[in-house]
């Protein structure tokens, strides 16, 4: 799933200062971008004109960026960024470059330029952020990623279609979604999709699909062998179900009405059949969680790796730790490596499958797109998952928050947070809030 960030690099000047120095300042800025395996795409001369300009914002169309990085060489007037900035939709980065004094001659004025620049923009209400440092300091690195990460999440969702099979459960407030909202603020577009006709879908897949699927699942749950082979066939069944579904309406993620019907009409569980789509790049959520669904893509966008559902079910003050779990849907990815994961039953409805294992130790990040507070905003949130053995049946982790577990604890039920956190591996926080950011959504930190 992991695909090198796309930087868009547009270095920009003016012929009448030292152009010398600019192509040598440039040179260094690419092999520092270039050093971390990113992609550079744009022009490979320095852009000195309008015309030049919007020629590369048009190169830049057909391999649209994560990030537009322009580079200011030298001194330039604002004409040039303004037609850059108007034709490419990603985050926008402004680079300037010091310039000690030496009684000499003003070589580059590049501040000067963004200076320019950044009154432009601002004034017409577009957003962008800016360094300030050498061609070759790694600092910058630190913003051009996370800026790059969230412009990523932001065209993800901007392109993405979310399935949602059935209505969410009576009562379960937190998975209501608002169509015509989320397609306002994140391009995102939900596609209804009613449950008896996706019930007749999984009936119509071939015994030699689903055979093919258990043979394949048999060498990493050893006992599968041991579960109820009609269910299990049966959530075998709903998983190419999903994947007929997911390829045919071109959906990057689905909120799935997981029960009762699926153990009352069906005999089987979604969860297994969801844990599968979620570690192909698919992010599923149970209960029709839409907003959980998205907040999923968001966070495998920012990772390049797949996102877990989850609900926190319980808390150790003492410790300092909590208990996120799900019935049996977090991606086999995940498994704590130590423990080799196992097909299961649900806990209530007592039929299968579902997978069984303790979540892996490593550094997480948590996040929601919530609409507890009647607007849209994110919660953010990160911390240590811990090596322990599994806490209740099903897919579970013990997580220390990187603050005390009351404090997480009190913010999440004064402010109404959904039951439904998301979260995946590694460290993206700074990523995330460049997503606030960009979208002008309230943060809340958990």
């Amino acid at each position: 799933m992991t695909v090198p960030l796309r930087i868009g690099f547009v270095p920009i000047a003016r012929p009448t200062f030292d152009t010398a120095l600019a192509v040598e300042a440039t040179a260094q800025a690419r092999q520092l971008l270039r050093g971390k395996g990113w992609q550079l795409v744009g022009p490979e001369e320095i852009v000195m004109d309008a015309a030049a300009a919007r020629a590369a914002a048009a190169g830049l169309k057909d391999c649209p960026p994560d990030i537009l990085l322009l580079f200011q060489a030298t001194f330039a007037d604002s004409t040039m960024s303004m037609a850059l900035a108007e034709a490419v939709h990603a985050p926008l980065l402004l680079w300037a470059l010091p310039e000690a004094p030496s009684g000499g001659r003003l070589r580059l004025n590049s501040l000067c330029g963004i200076n320019l620049g950044a009154f432009a923009l601002k004034k017409v209400g577009r957003r962008f952020r800016y360094v300030y440092a050498g061609p070759g300091d790694p600092a910058v690195l630190v913003q051009v990623e996370s800026l790059a990460r969230a412009g990523r999440a932001l065209r993800t969702l901007r392109e993405a279609r979310v399935g949602v099979i059935g209505q969410h459960p009576d009562g379960f407030d937190p998975c209501h979604y608002d169509a015509g909202r989320l397609s306002r603020l994140l391009g995102v577009q939900v596609v209804p999709f009613e449950l008896p006709a996706f019930f007749d879908r999984i009936r119509s897949q071939s015994a030699e699909r689903v055979e093919a699927e258990l043979a394949s699942l048999s060498q990493t749950l050893p006992n599968l062998a041991e579960l109820d082979q009609k269910a299990v066939r049966g959530t075998l069944s709903t998983l190419e179900a999903l994947r007929d579904l997911s390829q045919a309406e071109g959906l990057g993620g689905v909120a799935v009405r997981c029960w009762p019907e699926f153990f009352t009409d069906m005999g089987c569980a979604a969860c297994g059949a969801m844990s599968i789509m979620s570690d192909s790049g698919v992010p599923c959520s149970c209960e029709a969680d839409v907003n959980g669904t998205i907040t999923q893509i968001m966070l495998q966008a920012v990772s390049g790796m797949p996102a877990f559902g989850t609900d926190l079910v319980s808390a150790n003050l003492e410790e300092d730790t909590v208990v996120v779990w799900h019935c049996g849907l977090a991606p086999l990815s995940m498994a704590d490596p130590a423990v080799r994961p196992r097909g299961t039953v649900h806990s209530n409805r007592k039929l299968p499958l579902l997978m069984e294992f303790p979540l892996k130790p490593g550094r997480v990040t948590i996040a929601r797109l919530s609409e507890s507070s009647g607007a849209y905003r994110l919660v953010v949130g990160q911390g240590e998952m811990i090596q322990a053995p599994i806490s209740f049946t099903g897919t579970s982790g013990v997580l220390r928050f990187d603050r005390p577990a009351a404090e997480v604890l009190d913010v999440i039920l004064t402010q109404g947070v959904e039951h439904h956190l998301s979260l995946t591996y590694g460290d993206y926080v700074p990523a995330l809030l460049a997503v606030g950011e960009m979208l002008e959504l309230p943060v809340l930190c958990l």
